[in-house]
């Protein structure tokens, strides 16, 4: 069994491996060849995976994976000691590599893995799970691909809607778990940002074609907010209507609310939609007035549970920088459930 030495090392070898990554190099050695072939697969298989959004998806985690970030995040944790067990992780699909922070966190704990992938995002794991065994051999077994019922784990980490989570509490319910539910994330306007805020906010709301749950689906706008700056502001996103399944998403849901007569904005290729719902549909942004920002405080409380980040400026102690949506640190945990202090308590 590897050694927490061990496991931090195989994990900064990957985090460099990801750095030296250049997509558009083909290197003499072929050390990246079998890479580009399985982000081919991936964009292959699902259309939401674009090249530059796998190649992001990357270089995010390679930019994370280094020996400051890693010791800096593992410090505050007992990790000596820990009694090796079988942890069950169902993972989304919805964005790549989305499931990587609770494979790592399994890992680095000391624990095996049984990981139960989506059938949206298949290819990028199994890769790097290659790739760490081939940086520490000791980590050989201790990521178990499943299919199927899963049977025989300790514990459970799974994430998926409010819809399956019913599904995973009736499964797992009797199992120490993590079961996360859907969350979206917000930002708030208080009408004084500058051209440069409101453009790094479309990196918060574009990126994935907004399919993550740190991306923002929904503003929250003082009340006569004019949105002239925000659409020059987000002008340079608009080559996301050339993706076809972008395009459909905008192009269907443009037509329903032209049919049922529902008022909304219309810059091209983002639809603008007063609703108090947080989950916007893809290609459209919601979005919803307030009078004082201690009213809006209490919402942002009330609704803790749906929201995963409050992008802002001033408003709430946690708030996200604007264009830091995607930027997530090692102790981002998913719905602020410390995944390492849960491990270490199974």
């Amino acid at each position: 069994m590897a050694t927490l030495e061990e496991r931090f090392k195989a994990f900064v070898k990957l985090g460099e491996f990801l750095r030296n990554f250049r997509p558009s190099e083909n290197t003499e050695n072929g050390e990246y060849d079998e890479l580009r072939e399985v982000l081919r697969q991936a964009r292959h298989k699902n259309g939401w995976f674009s090249e530059e959004n796998l190649h992001h998806a990357l270089a995010a985690w390679g930019e994370l994976l280094t020996p400051e970030n890693l010791k800096t995040w593992i410090s505050s944790y007992p990790l000596q000691d820990v009694t090796a067990k079988e942890i069950a992780v169902i993972m989304a699909g919805n964005i790549p590599l989305v499931g990587f922070h609770d494979l790592l966190s399994v890992l680095i704990t000391g624990h095996t893995a049984m990981v139960k992938m989506s059938s949206n995002d298949r290819d990028l794991l199994p890769y790097l799970t290659r790739k760490l065994t081939a940086f520490e051999p000791q980590l050989e077994g201790r990521v178990k691909f499943a299919e199927g019922i899963l049977k025989d784990f300790d514990a459970v980490i799974a994430t998926g809607s409010d819809n399956t989570s019913r599904y995973f509490e009736y499964y797992f319910g009797h199992k120490p778990h993590i079961i996360r539910k859907n969350r979206n994330s917000v930002a708030v306007l208080q009408g004084d940002e500058t051209q440069e805020t409101l453009k790094v906010l479309g990196e918060d709301i574009f990126r994935y074609f907004g399919l993550g749950c740190r991306s923002v689906s929904k503003l929250f706008i003082p009340e006569a907010y004019d949105f002239k700056d925000f659409f020059e502001a987000i002008e340079p996103y608009k080559s996301l209507i050339d993706h076809h399944k972008y395009h459909n998403n905008y192009d269907y849901n443009k037509a329903v609310y032209l049919m049922s007569e529902f008022p909304f904005l219309d810059n091209g290729f983002l639809l603008l939609k007063p609703d108090e719902n947080y989950a916007s549909p893809i290609g459209t942004l919601f979005y919803e007035t307030y009078n004082s920002k201690t009213q809006l405080k209490e919402k942002l409380t009330t609704d803790q549970d749906k929201i995963q980040c409050v992008v802002a400026e001033g408003i709430i102690p946690d708030e996200v920088a604007f264009g830091h949506t995607q930027k997530p640190s090692l102790t981002d945990y998913a719905d602020g459930v410390d995944t390492v202090e849960f491990l270490l308590k199974t």
